[in-house]
């Protein structure tokens, strides 16, 4: 008998899938604009789906090799009975992953061209196509991880108890491929960006999407592999990896809540995902308008709903306690932090504000002071987020303990962690509109289309780029306290095995000290792996721009340059590049465990969160912030285009690329894939 709870989640993620058919229908139906447009919208798509396919071949080689380390660890350590099941909830999450990058990517490339084209009238409607874009990937995606979820623990059995410890492979498998899809599409669409940018702006001072430029169509490519596929796998993982982590700490309560407290998390995402479709449905576009104040609207309107259904929620499911009330305001505080995070970051991000503002004032100055002073608001930006996360766990933990359940402080945070993925659906919606915008934008660009049409789509794309910030904030925000959640699932799995209490990591001890050191440094040598790629490969597209550009037909516009030399180059980079740093995050954390067992890795996986969290700030924030200040100039100020500020400006988005669009994003993913690794292969570290 499947429980009410778990069909109300399918209910609802069915009627999220019914309103995502319903939009792509009635967007795919749209007018596709211009013959040109049409030929550079079918050069993208083309582009992208080559990638993706040669991508997700290389990841499913690699998933399938880790599927039989699962199923041979379980074997081998006595637990027969879990190793078919935690392989194939591995497989499952995997798959569900990997379908959901390519919803993402296949979405976006067919509504670019919809979204140019409605440009050619008004703007907004130009925004109504685009959100409404990313909101059919947001809603696919979010339903399709609480799906997931809610199928792999009905098809394994159901058991309070003893389930959600096997459906966490289901979260490793969905957190294996989401890194592979980040890293790799981060790497191929910022190698092309910055090829396209120093040969292309700085070199030859043509504009950005030139039609003459080699590297354009490879570099709106990349938003579509990157900034869709990539982000979506992401935001997948994070909602089923959080979820799972808060369903195995509902097991400890079992004796209070019963299944309520471990159906709990995926329920209040559910109406969480009922919330976005109501905010979804709230954005109407006008023309004239900032078309961040509609998405905003939208966002507050969704963070309201939530807030009420949290108070329903917790009182029909978490009743039982007296002090139920308590983790209402648990709850409260989740969402609460995920609306001072996109401030934040907005704050840090925003050429309206103060940081932006002086990296674009130092640029006046040079390349060298622009870049100064954006790393140095890069490092600034720790400090609030920083803070805010630990008002958030101390804050929610009191109102767990508050609510006199045993263990409640703890279940105190993982009801915040559920209050802020309850926008999840809707946050996604907007990181999606931003890719989105951008190739629109580029289309626009390339097919020449007249000067008020490309007015149009800049500010759309600057909203673009605003979104595509925020969202990071709000996946780091996130991320950082699923991975609370997740270590202390790790802690309990470690009691269960071993039947000895583990609640206390002593950093005193010298093989956890080290274990720690060695977690750190595997955050700052996965980052370098991933900006170096990102490097190596626009080094190749570089001097494959140059040789084109020594063409004077080219520079004539007489000749179309070879776009496809230039994807197939920037292709054979990234997924060379991805494996190496991959098969380290997987080996490394394994290698430490097995020598040193189980209390090491512990303060490896606690200290490789705290540095992986900071330093995923610091490169998101501040490449977010060289790039709005470059917009900032580009839009008039400090000279404009072609200033010597604006010189400087390109150099310092350069820089800042591979930091918010590669290695930045990844850390999201590596931070949570280290948890769901450590539960998964848990039997090995004992």
């Amino acid at each position: 008998m499947i429980d009410f709870a778990l069909l109300i989640v399918i209910a609802i993620c069915v009627i999220a899938l019914g309103l995502a058919a319903l939009l792509a229908r009635n967007l795919l139906s749209q007018d596709e604009g211009t013959p040109k447009m049409r030929e550079v919208s079918d050069a993208i798509r083309v582009g992208a789906e080559a990638f993706i396919k040669r991508q997700y071949s290389t990841i499913a080689m690699l998933a399938i090799v880790l599927a039989v380390v699962i199923f041979a660890v379980y074997y081998l350590t006595g637990q027969q009975s879990l190793a078919i099941s935690t392989a194939a909830a591995f497989v499952v999450g995997a798959s569900c992953s990997a379908v959901a990058g390519v919803v993402a990517m296949w979405i976006a490339v067919r509504t670019n061209i919809r979204t140019a084209a409605a440009a050619q009238t008004s703007d907004g409607k130009a925004l109504d196509f685009s959100f409404r874009g990313g909101a059919i990937s947001g809603l696919i995606i979010t339903s399709m991880s609480l799906l997931g979820v809610s199928l792999t623990y009905i098809a394994l059995g159901a058991d309070p108890t003893h389930t959600p410890f096997v459906i966490v492979g289901f979260g490793f498998g969905a957190s294996f491929v989401a890194l592979f899809a980040q890293l790799g599409g981060g790497i191929y669409t910022k190698a092309a960006d910055v090829g396209a940018d120093l040969v292309g702006k700085v070199e030859a001072g043509i504009p950005e999407d030139d039609v003459r430029n080699p590297a354009t169509i490879a570099d709106l490519v990349g938003d579509n592999v990157g900034d869709c596929a990539g982000r979506g796998a992401d935001l997948f993982e994070s909602t089923a990896a959080e979820n799972i982590g808060a369903m195995i700490l509902g097991v400890a309560l079992f004796p209070v809540f019963g299944v309520n407290g471990i159906l709990f998390p995926i329920v209040m995402c559910s109406l969480g995902l009922l919330a976005s479709m109501i905010g979804i449905l709230s954005v109407r576009g006008k023309d004239g308008a900032d078309p961040m104040d509609a998405m905003n609207r939208g966002y507050y309107i969704t963070a309201i709903i939530s807030a009420v259904f949290l108070f329903f929620g917790v009182q029909w499911l978490l009743g039982a306690a007296p002090g139920w009330i308590y983790f209402v305001y648990a709850g409260l505080v989740g969402i609460a932090l995920s609306v001072c995070f996109l401030r934040v970051t907005m704050y840090y991000t925003d050429h309206h504000y103060r940081p932006v503002q002086e990296i674009a004032n130092a640029s006046e100055t040079g390349a060298a002071t622009n870049i100064i002073t954006g790393f140095s608001v890069g490092l600034e930006t720790t400090a609030v987020p920083a803070i805010l996360i630990g008002l958030s766990l101390i804050i929610s933990y009191g109102f767990g303990t508050m609510s006199g359940v045993p263990s409640g402080g703890l279940y105190g945070t993982a009801v915040a962690t559920v209050g802020m993925l309850m926008v999840c659906a809707y946050v996604l919606t907007m990181d999606t509109f931003g890719p989105i915008a951008d190739n629109a934008g580029g289309i626009v660009e390339m097919s020449q289309a007249p000067e008020e049409v490309r007015k149009r789509m800049d500010k759309l794309d600057a909203a673009g780029n605003t979104t595509k910030a925020l969202t990071k904030g709000y996946a780091i925000g996130s991320a950082s306290l699923a991975v609370f959640l997740l270590f202390n699932a790790y802690m309990a799995d470690i009691t269960k095995l071993s039947g000895k209490a583990f609640d206390v990591v002593n950093l005193a001890s010298v093989n956890v000290f080290v274990g720690a050191l060695l977690g750190a440094m595997l955050v700052f040598l996965f980052a370098s792996f991933a900006i170096r790629a990102v490097s190596k490969t626009a080094q190749s597209v570089i001097d494959a721009v140059r040789i084109q550009f020594k063409d004077p037909a080219i520079m004539a516009g007489t000749k179309k340059p070879d776009y496809a030399a230039v994807i197939d180059i920037t292709t054979q980079g990234a997924l060379k590049s991805m494996v190496l740093p991959g098969i380290l995050v997987i080996g490394f954390p394994i290698i430490i465990g097995v020598t040193m067992k189980y209390e090491a890795l512990a303060g490896f996986l606690m200290v490789a969160t705290i540095t992986g969290i900071l330093l995923a700030l610091i490169l998101n924030n501040s490449g977010g912030a060289w790039d709005n200040a470059k917009k900032y100039i580009e839009s008039g100020a400090h000279g404009g285009k072609g200033s010597d500020a604006h010189k400087a400006a390109v150099i310092g988005d350069t820089l800042g690329d591979p930091f918010k669009d590669t290695a930045g994003p990844s850390l999201h993913v590596l931070i949570k894939l280290l948890a769901t690794l450590t539960l998964v292969l848990a039997p090995l570290f004992i």
